[in-house]
Protein backbone atom coordinates (compact mmCIF):
# COMPACT_ATOMS: atom_id res chain seq x y z
CA UNK A 1 0.00 0.00 0.00
CA UNK A 2 1.45 3.29 -1.03
CA UNK A 3 0.39 6.31 1.25
CA UNK A 4 0.70 9.75 -0.67
CA UNK A 5 -0.04 13.16 0.68
CA UNK A 6 -2.97 15.00 -0.67
CA UNK A 7 -0.86 18.52 -0.46
CA UNK A 8 2.65 20.06 0.52
CA UNK A 9 1.32 21.23 4.32
CA UNK A 10 0.32 17.65 4.86
CA UNK A 11 2.61 16.35 8.29
CA UNK A 12 4.12 12.99 7.06
CA UNK A 13 4.95 12.62 11.17
CA UNK A 14 1.64 12.49 11.94
CA UNK A 15 0.92 10.45 9.19
CA UNK A 16 3.88 7.97 10.46
CA UNK A 17 2.15 8.04 14.11
CA UNK A 18 -1.29 7.27 13.29
CA UNK A 19 -0.40 4.29 10.50
CA UNK A 20 1.84 2.99 12.76
CA UNK A 21 -1.73 2.57 15.05
CA UNK A 22 -3.79 1.09 12.50
CA UNK A 23 -4.79 -2.83 13.35
CA UNK A 24 -3.85 -4.68 10.19
CA UNK A 25 -0.70 -3.11 9.77
CA UNK A 26 2.49 -5.31 10.93
CA UNK A 27 5.16 -3.25 9.44
CA UNK A 28 5.74 0.56 7.42
CA UNK A 29 8.22 2.52 5.99
CA UNK A 30 8.68 6.29 4.69
CA UNK A 31 10.24 6.18 1.59
CA UNK A 32 11.93 8.22 -0.85
CA UNK A 33 9.80 8.84 -4.04
CA UNK A 34 12.14 9.06 -7.59
CA UNK A 35 12.20 8.31 -11.53
CA UNK A 36 12.88 5.06 -12.51
CA UNK A 37 16.69 6.23 -13.85
CA UNK A 38 19.86 4.46 -12.22
CA UNK A 39 21.42 8.03 -11.44
CA UNK A 40 18.32 9.19 -10.06
CA UNK A 41 17.81 6.62 -7.99
CA UNK A 42 21.55 6.69 -6.36
CA UNK A 43 21.21 10.16 -6.14
CA UNK A 44 18.16 9.74 -4.32
CA UNK A 45 19.45 7.11 -1.91
CA UNK A 46 22.45 9.00 -1.05
CA UNK A 47 20.56 11.90 0.04
CA UNK A 48 17.93 10.25 1.97
CA UNK A 49 19.15 7.25 3.55
CA UNK A 50 21.63 9.35 5.19
CA UNK A 51 19.62 9.32 8.83
CA UNK A 52 19.49 5.81 8.36
CA UNK A 53 23.17 5.15 7.56
CA UNK A 54 24.99 7.09 10.27
CA UNK A 55 24.73 5.61 13.43
CA UNK A 56 25.47 1.52 11.76
CA UNK A 57 28.09 0.08 10.57
CA UNK A 58 26.86 -2.37 7.91
CA UNK A 59 23.88 -2.50 5.62
CA UNK A 60 22.69 -4.70 2.60
CA UNK A 61 20.85 -3.83 -0.42
CA UNK A 62 17.67 -5.53 -1.76
CA UNK A 63 15.93 -4.86 -5.01
CA UNK A 64 12.14 -5.21 -5.70
CA UNK A 65 11.60 -4.63 -9.86
CA UNK A 66 7.76 -5.07 -10.35
CA UNK A 67 8.44 -3.61 -13.80
CA UNK A 68 10.50 -6.30 -15.73
CA UNK A 69 10.54 -3.94 -18.66
CA UNK A 70 13.17 -1.98 -16.34
CA UNK A 71 16.37 -2.41 -17.82
CA UNK A 72 18.64 -3.63 -14.88
CA UNK A 73 18.09 -6.41 -13.01
CA UNK A 74 17.57 -6.76 -8.87
CA UNK A 75 21.48 -8.15 -8.28
CA UNK A 76 22.52 -5.25 -10.88
CA UNK A 77 20.37 -2.49 -8.65
CA UNK A 78 22.01 -4.26 -5.66
CA UNK A 79 25.10 -3.62 -6.91
CA UNK A 80 25.01 -0.29 -8.09
CA UNK A 81 23.30 1.41 -5.18
CA UNK A 82 25.56 -0.75 -2.67
CA UNK A 83 29.06 0.92 -4.15
CA UNK A 84 27.41 4.63 -4.41
CA UNK A 85 26.50 4.18 -0.72
CA UNK A 86 29.63 2.55 0.03
CA UNK A 87 31.25 5.46 -1.67
CA UNK A 88 29.08 8.08 0.25
CA UNK A 89 29.36 6.49 3.25
CA UNK A 90 32.98 5.13 4.01
CA UNK A 91 32.31 3.75 7.06
CA UNK A 92 29.69 1.34 6.15
CA UNK A 93 30.53 -2.04 5.03
CA UNK A 94 28.47 -4.92 3.55
CA UNK A 95 26.84 -7.90 5.54
CA UNK A 96 24.47 -9.60 3.43
CA UNK A 97 23.25 -12.28 5.95
CA UNK A 98 22.99 -10.24 9.03
CA UNK A 99 22.98 -6.16 8.59
CA UNK A 100 21.89 -3.86 10.69
CA UNK A 101 20.12 -1.82 8.30
CA UNK A 102 18.21 -3.58 5.15
CA UNK A 103 17.99 -0.68 2.00
CA UNK A 104 15.45 -2.06 -0.26
CA UNK A 105 15.02 0.07 -4.04
CA UNK A 106 11.88 -1.13 -5.51
CA UNK A 107 10.60 -0.36 -9.09
CA UNK A 108 7.66 0.14 -9.28
CA UNK A 109 5.56 0.79 -13.04
CA UNK A 110 5.63 4.53 -12.62
CA UNK A 111 7.95 4.96 -9.89
CA UNK A 112 11.16 3.81 -7.60
CA UNK A 113 11.30 3.95 -3.72
CA UNK A 114 14.41 3.46 -1.31
CA UNK A 115 13.44 2.81 1.90
CA UNK A 116 15.15 1.33 4.88
CA UNK A 117 14.55 1.66 9.00
CA UNK A 118 11.61 -1.13 8.73
CA UNK A 119 8.87 0.50 11.70
CA UNK A 120 6.56 -1.93 13.52
CA UNK A 121 3.02 -1.41 13.01
CA UNK A 122 0.22 -2.46 15.64
CA UNK A 123 -0.42 -5.73 14.15
CA UNK A 124 -3.46 -7.89 14.39
CA UNK A 125 -6.29 -8.13 12.12
CA UNK A 126 -7.77 -5.42 9.78
CA UNK A 127 -11.18 -3.53 11.36
CA UNK A 128 -14.29 -5.37 10.41
CA UNK A 129 -12.49 -8.31 9.09
CA UNK A 130 -14.05 -10.46 11.95
CA UNK A 131 -17.31 -8.75 12.00
CA UNK A 132 -19.08 -6.08 14.47
CA UNK A 133 -19.54 -6.80 18.65
CA UNK A 134 -20.73 -4.41 21.72
CA UNK A 135 -18.30 -3.63 24.53
CA UNK A 136 -18.95 -2.64 27.63
CA UNK A 137 -16.29 0.29 29.20
CA UNK A 138 -16.66 0.53 33.34
CA UNK A 139 -14.31 2.59 35.38
CA UNK A 140 -11.95 -0.09 35.34
CA UNK A 141 -8.92 -1.39 33.27
CA UNK A 142 -10.08 -4.94 32.03
CA UNK A 143 -12.30 -3.35 29.92
CA UNK A 144 -10.29 -1.00 28.22
CA UNK A 145 -7.85 -3.72 27.41
CA UNK A 146 -10.34 -6.34 26.47
CA UNK A 147 -11.70 -4.22 24.00
CA UNK A 148 -8.22 -3.52 22.66
CA UNK A 149 -7.58 -6.99 22.36
CA UNK A 150 -11.11 -7.45 20.56
CA UNK A 151 -9.97 -4.42 18.35
CA UNK A 152 -6.71 -6.24 17.35
CA UNK A 153 -8.36 -9.07 16.28
CA UNK A 154 -10.75 -7.21 13.38
CA UNK A 155 -13.72 -6.68 15.59
CA UNK A 156 -15.55 -3.08 14.63
CA UNK A 157 -16.51 -2.35 18.20
CA UNK A 158 -19.12 -0.43 19.80
CA UNK A 159 -18.64 1.13 22.85
CA UNK A 160 -21.20 1.22 25.77
CA UNK A 161 -21.11 3.03 28.90
CA UNK A 162 -23.53 3.42 31.55
CA UNK A 163 -23.76 5.42 34.83
CA UNK A 164 -25.97 4.04 37.49
CA UNK A 165 -25.64 7.10 40.20
CA UNK A 166 -25.71 6.67 43.50
CA UNK A 167 -24.19 3.24 42.93
CA UNK A 168 -21.38 4.62 41.00
CA UNK A 169 -19.25 7.83 41.37
CA UNK A 170 -19.19 10.90 39.01
CA UNK A 171 -15.41 9.47 38.83
CA UNK A 172 -15.92 6.21 36.99
CA UNK A 173 -18.17 8.20 33.91
CA UNK A 174 -15.13 9.95 33.12
CA UNK A 175 -12.91 7.72 33.33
Amino acid sequence: IVITPANEDFDMDEAVERVGCVFGISAYNRAAVCDKDMEKIIATACEYLKPFLQGVSTFKVEAKRSDKKFALKSPEICRDVGGALLSAFPHLSVDVHNPQTVVTVEIRDTDAYIRAGQLRGAGGMPVSSSGRAAVMISGGIDSPVAAYLMARRGLELNAIHFASPPYTSPRAELK
